[in-house]
């Protein structure tokens, strides 16, 4: 078999054929097909069995001086490492030379940002609207369940057990979790069933529908959750030049959790991460929240105590 890579896009069709069966979203195929293609076009006519740590180290140093921070190329080095894994698997190379070139360290320990009690009340309480209790379930299922936006568009009605008030989540890597759910939440679950559109599709029953009639897309989400947090700033002038996405609402749970007491292992459990490593950034929130206290302590220690 000829190895040679070509100017054409047959192995990043591969590649992308290969992340659709391996479960993959769709804006997680686009990046790194993305990332590849750039690696690719250093690499000229250089057969796949030739390249070398060395070629990976090349392109990260170029992309750096291009610019790109240490995260920017640890996201550059997952997409190469995904791509020889996948040609190894497709048996198309035995050996993935990206193994032995080392992610940078990046700094692991800002907190992330979420919303407060109150604003959560509040941005909940606004969302009004023709699918006023489509999408009032959804963020409710994003803030007190830790769902993903993807997560939210790959539901399906079969997913939402009545019978034992839970929900089968297919997370990330096409590992299914089960989330047991509160009341109030069953009964939002309910009612958006009794008002939700039929589905064009017959295969399948997606939980949430769009106006046309089709699964409601990540996009689609994403922007009624932009739209609603954009009123929001309209009330609340603290909030004015913050970034606010709806990722913000799956920060809010895990924080909610952490500050409640869960464990880091139950949290990871019900946020679906395959690390515990990943779910550990939301402990720092308890440990501010910590410091926070103790600063509003040091206020009544007496000044001098004699020393």
């Amino acid at each position: 078999m000829d190895t040679r890579f070509t100017y054409d896009d047959d192995y990043l069709e591969l590649f992308d054929t290969w992340m659709k069966d391996q479960g993959f979203t769709k804006r997680t195929q686009q990046a790194y097909l993305g990332d590849v293609r750039l690696f690719l076009a250093t690499l000229g006519e250089k057969e796949l069995s030739t390249i070398e740590a060395i070629d990976i180290m090349r392109f990260l140093t170029k992309m750096r001086q291009g610019g790109a921070g240490d995260a920017a190329r640890n996201r550059y080095l997952s997409s190469i490492r995904t791509f020889f894994s996948a040609l190894i698997e497709l048996q198309m190379v035995k050996y993935n030379p990206s193994i032995v070139v080392k992610k940078s360290k990046v700094e692991k320990n800002s907190v992330p940002t979420f919303l407060s009690e109150e604003l959560l009340s509040v941005f909940l309480q606004s969302i009004e609207g023709k699918y006023q209790i489509r999408n009032v379930a959804m963020f409710l299922l994003m803030s007190y369940a830790g769902l993903r936006v993807s997560e939210l568009n790959r539901m399906n009605v079969s997913d939402f057990n009545r019978g034992t008030n839970s929900l089968m989540v297919l997370g990330k890597g096409r590992k299914w979790r089960v989330i047991p759910l509160p009341s109030e939440i069953v009964q939002v679950l309910e009612r958006a069933l009794v008002e939700r559109l039929e589905a064009r599709s017959g295969s399948e029953q997606p939980f949430f529908v769009s106006q046309f009639g089709r699964r409601i897309s990540i996009r689609m989400i994403q922007s009624i959750a932009e739209k609603q947090f954009e009123q929001l700033k309209g009330q609340y002038m603290e909030l004015q030049g913050k970034s606010f996405s709806s990722h913000k609402l799956r920060h809010t749970f895990a924080t909610m959790q952490v500050l409640a007491g869960t464990d880091i292992r139950t949290l990871q459990e019900l946020l679906g991460h395959a690390s515990i490593q990943t779910t550990q950034i939301y402990t720092h929130v308890g440990d501010k929240q910590k410091q926070e206290a103790m600063n509003r302590v040091s206020a009544f220690i007496p000044v001098g105590m004699g020393i």
